[in-house]
């Protein structure tokens, strides 16, 4: 793949997003200079840490001090049992500038729209509020409103955000797939009876909306759950371990 107008997608995948950062990793040990680049709940989170120029040991730390109570607390609402807000705070509190725009890699972040079912793109406005709304799954978190629209989860209408890079002009595109090797394990509580509900709603739609992409990258993570935090170090390790292998083998012309 000629290293040229890179777009790199980053899927979601709840805990599992943490394996972006070991493939951030390996993209910057070859040398892949990424231009444009996108993200899916989880990996909104990720890459707008990324595209407001924290360095992937920097995204490393923040990400190796993340419990689940750090980034959700309990909520009265009538249309969610927890809110995102944590989430959204360590996104502002960690980058320089409160809108999208003000990345230095340029950012889209992918929602929906829970009244209408479509998919909406964020490529401006607050980071903040665009991170919440694109992590914000459907009956755990409280949905986010933005310009007027109740917004929730990116994953149900485009989980691995190519079109997104496309719209931007990138001409290669590397895909981050977390869930097409997923094994979810048997849930033991509502949260997960959610997320593992939310995981078998987009497996399907994911395989179409990463046609486009030069490179999908689908690193093993089939012995993870996508709730446990206690996970991430070796969520990293294991992202970066996969795509080392598949960045050698396309150095090596297979």
């Amino acid at each position: 793949m000629a290293n040229k107008n890179i777009g790199l997608a980053l899927g979601g995948g709840a805990v599992l997003g943490a394996a972006h950062i070991g493939v951030l990793k390996a993209l910057e040990e070859y040398d892949y200079n990424i231009k444009y680049i996108s993200g899916t709940s989880i990996g909104a989170f990720v890459a707008a840490l990324y595209a407001f120029g924290l360095s992937v040991s920097e995204i490393e730390k923040l990400a190796l001090k993340l419990r689940w109570m750090d980034i959700s607390e309990l909520s009265l609402s009538q249309f969610g049992l927890l809110s995102n807000e944590n989430l959204g705070d360590i996104v502002i509190e960690n980058v320089k500038g409160d809108n999208i725009r003000d990345s230095k890699i340029p950012l889209a972040i992918v929602a929906t729209n829970i009244t209408s079912g479509e998919k909406v793109l964020l490529t401006e406005g607050d980071i903040k509020s665009a991170v919440m709304a694109s992590t914000c799954l459907p009956g755990v978190f409280i949905p986010v409103e933005i310009d007027g629209a109740l917004l929730v989860d990116g994953g149900i209408t485009e989980n691995v955000p190519v079109s997104p890079l496309v719209e931007m002009g990138a001409e290669n595109i590397i895909a981050v797939d977390l869930n097409s090797g997923n094994k979810n394990k048997r849930p033991e509580n509502i949260i997960e009876v959610m997320v593992n509900s939310f995981d078998f709603l987009v497996l399907n739609s994911t395989k179409l909306q990463t046609k486009e992409a030069a490179l999908i990258l689908k690193p093993d993570l089939s012995n993870f759950d996508m709730v446990d935090t206690r996970q991430i170090q070796k969520l990293i390790e294991k992202g970066y371990l996969e795509t080392m292998k598949s960045l050698e083998s396309i150095e090596d012309g297979n």
